[in-house]
């Protein structure tokens, strides 16, 4: 009598099984994981564009800060700078508006010098790409809403 070599069909569906509890605990946290980051790269472009506000002002003062987010950057490749594409913000963040996950939008507010601007980012699906909303003006200070529905210079500071 020849003994077999392999898996039963019991054996097989037990470590399918196995696979799919490790699974169904393992997804959510790598979710949360995502938003996480992309929450963090979210504040973290937020930060350039206080800062390329900062550079533009400086770098053209007639004008004061930018009135768009297209101002601060330019379409690739960027160069030479000017008032209209400062090349101081990515293509991605200047031009689409939109990196991982967040749409991102800077206004400045009133006629030129601008002395005053408003730069917001916002999930693009609020509970999968992110869960908060983010604000910051010229104070430079970044403020967040938890439902993600949009930031206000009254939400609170980072």
């Amino acid at each position: 009598m020849k003994k077999q070599k392999g898996f039963s069909l019991i054996e097989l569906l037990i470590v399918v099984a196995i696979i799919l509890i490790i699974a169904a605990i393992a997804i959510p946290n790598l979710l949360r994981s995502r938003m996480a980051a992309n929450e963090s790269s979210a504040v973290g472009s937020l930060r350039t564009i206080n800062t390329a506000e900062v550079t533009y002002a400086t770098a053209y003062p007639a004008n004061g800060f930018a009135a768009g987010l297209g101002n601060l950057g330019g379409a690739a490749p960027c160069g030479p700078a000017t008032a209209a594409t400062a090349c101081l913000i990515d293509e991605v963040l200047s031009v689409t508006a939109i990196k991982s996950g967040y749409t991102f939008t800077a206004v400045g507010a009133g006629a030129a010098p601008i002395v005053a601007y408003t730069a917001t980012a916002v999930p693009v699906i609020v509970g999968s790409s992110g869960q908060r909303a983010f604000f910051t003006d010229q104070s430079g200070v970044i403020r967040y809403d938890t439902t993600g529905a949009g930031a206000t210079a009254a939400s609170p500071a980072l």
